[in-house]
């Protein structure tokens, strides 16, 4: 049995997830990983990426392994903050996958979440 230990301070980033977020930052031209939610999906609450050429305002910044660089706006802090970012493949499919210690129940398809108390 694999435990999660979450650090509420920072967002995680595990080596593979690492590899193919550098690899589809330089893809893009990019220099960054924006992580953001929206309002959306079955359950209230989904995940969005951007790639971005320079640091968005107001937001926090995680460096890993000094290639890879992902900013999370303030205003979506308190929804992602904790989450452990990794890349799994399950049969022939490969996804990112947001290990997020504030989800409380994700929907059947896996594309949208809610969090405790709202």
């Amino acid at each position: 049995m694999t435990t999660h230990v979450y650090d509420p301070a920072t967002i995680s980033m595990t080596p593979a997830a690492q590899d193919h977020v550098g690899q589809q930052i330089a893809r893009e031209g990019a220099n960054a990983l924006l992580l953001g939610v929206s309002d959306s999906g079955c359950n209230g609450y989904m995940y969005e990426l951007s790639y971005l050429s320079e640091a968005p305002a107001a937001a926090k910044q995680f460096d890993f392994s000094g290639e890879v660089r992902v900013y999370v706006q303030e205003a979506n802090w308190d929804i992602v903050c904790g989450t452990e970012i990794d890349y799994v493949t399950e049969g022939l499919n490969s996804s990112l996958k947001f290990n997020n210690p504030n989800a409380d129940t994700l929907c059947g398809c896996g594309e949208s979440f809610s969090i405790r108390g709202t």
